[in-house]
């Protein structure tokens, strides 16, 4: 069974007082040697990806359509994926810890939910337009798993449920205000590009966003019952608060976790203010357990989203679901007396999506994948704290079942006040290189991850491709030195 349990939550404080440490410390880098191997690697092994990514920044915006595909020193170009790994175009092989940021539970390219998938594009192709006896079927199995899921609307993706969610919470309570966690990412839509990637960034990245789009917006950070209940008040004198809307296990999958109560906490003050409780599981939904981390918390939040672990990486997927009376003020067609809450979207609910969701969590069910890929999130979890030690490195690493957090630098925790903004701001470009570097150096020694600091294990990484990625980890962790 996963070391992950009510009992033996993380230790929120102690790995806070390690990231700040690893913050304020000296900075660990790779040796200079080691950096010019690295390099060496990508120009020559991985020619073929550097020249078609050069290329593609003539017509792409960055040479990438997606931020997870961004790389130093160059994006890598993907050819094939299959359980627990990916092969480049050039033909390299890594271990796969992105696993497409999350969904692919049961491991890249499920040979069971592809057969599927292939068989209904051969019958009908990808979407219709119309209606699919898999939405139903879908819908069903998913409350079946989750209760608090009364009713159930698909979106095309996980940005789109967050929009469908906040814009329910509004037309429900008839209040304008919404409280998300600093630093948590929901999407790029207008209203949600505050206060993302860093603790107390606000408008930082708010581009080409009018203020008054976010205006009515607000953050807080993780675990802050005391300003949450402050806010809300202040909100209450205003014409109150919406929703809270949180990701369960801390902004960023947890990257900055929550004390174990404090889900319960906040699902008390939305009660006593009459706010909705949005649990955003585009993430923890079937990943940490078939009832995502509402059921492992024992929380029910109001309406719950999914992005694309709901189909298990399949595209054009999201959803929202929860209470019967906040849900059904969805608009169910055009026209008609009742007042309904606008939302559309031509791929919605396509036959592909909602067949793919459909197998996936099925074989979730009797995979036990859930479990399984949290056991070997343990399993690396202790190998990579065993190597901290070892090499005598003061990185930071966790995990919250499988979902493995590992810190290099310290610039992923940092809360950004007005005390500390200059020394944020004068350190963050060094902390930034440096954890560049990291992310060249683990793709160089064959493992892939988010952003050099966040891991997804899944069905298909048995103890072996485990043991082979701390061998991996083991030489780049050698490599290091002081800054």
């Amino acid at each position: 069974m996963s070391k992950t349990s009510r009992e033996n939550w993380n230790n929120v404080a102690e790995i806070r007082e390690k990231s700040a440490a690893l913050w304020n410390g000296r900075a660990y880098e790779l040796k200079p040697g080691a950096k010019e191997k690295y390099l060496r690697y990508y120009n020559e092994k991985c020619a073929s990806s550097k020249a078609i990514t050069t290329k593609a920044k003539e017509i792409i915006p960055g040479g990438v359509q997606h931020n997870l595909a961004l790389n130093y020193p160059f994006p890598l170009a993907m050819d094939r994926a299959s359980g627990a790994y990916l092969w480049d175009i050039d033909g390299n092989r890594y271990i796969d810890f992105l696993q497409a940021g999350g969904p692919t539970i049961l491991g890249s390219n499920y040979p069971t939910v592809r057969d599927k998938v292939i068989a209904l594009i051969q019958e009908k192709g990808p979407v219709t337009g119309l209606f699919s006896e898999y939405e139903y079927k879908l819908a069903m199995l998913v409350q079946k798993h989750m209760p608090s899921i009364e009713m159930f609307r698909m979106a095309a993706s996980g940005t789109e449920a967050d929009m469908i969610a906040i814009r329910l919470a509004r037309a429900f309570t008839g209040n304008k205000k919404i409280i998300k966690i600093g630093g948590a990412y929901h999407g790029w839509s207008d209203e949600l590009v505050y206060d993302i990637r860093a603790d107390g960034t606000r408008s930082s990245y708010a581009i080409g966003i009018p203020p008054e789009c976010y205006a009515h917006t607000q953050a807080l950070s993780v675990n802050d019952l005391e300003g949450l209940r402050a806010l809300m008040t202040e909100n209450k004198e205003k014409g109150g608060t919406a929703c809270v809307l949180l990701e369960p296990l801390g902004p960023e999958s947890g990257t900055r976790p929550v004390e174990f109560d404090f889900c319960q906490q906040v699902r008390k003050l939305c009660d006593e203010f009459g706010a909705l409780l949005i649990f955003d599981e585009v993430v923890t939904g079937f990943r940490i357990g078939m009832g995502g981390a509402q059921e492992f918390f024992g929380v029910k939040p109001d309406l719950t989203v999914f992005g694309k672990i709901l189909t298990g990486g399949y595209p054009a997927s999201g959803a929202v679901g929860g209470r019967k009376d906040v849900v059904s003020l969805l608009a169910g067609g055009v026209g008609g007396k009742d007042n309904k809450v606008m939302v559309g979207g031509t791929l919605t609910a396509n036959p592909l999506s909602c067949l793919a969701g459909y197998y996936t969590i099925q074989e979730l069910e009797t995979t036990n994948a859930a479990e399984k890929a949290a056991l070997a999130a343990d399993r690396l979890t202790a190998g990579l704290e065993e190597l901290i030690e070892l090499h005598k490195l003061p990185f930071v690493a966790y995990n919250q079942f499988s979902i493995v957090h590992l810190d290099t630098t310290g610039n992923v925790n940092v809360t950004i006040t007005r005390e500390n903004m200059s020394d944020v701001f004068a350190k963050m470009p060094r902390r930034t290189k440096l954890f560049n570097e990291a992310g060249m150096g683990m793709s160089a020694e064959g493992i892939i991850t988010i952003a050099a600091s966040r891991m997804y294990t899944s069905l298909a990484d048995t103890d072996d491709v485990i043991d082979d990625a701390l061998k991996r980890f083991d030489r780049l962790f050698d490599n290091y030195q002081l800054s």
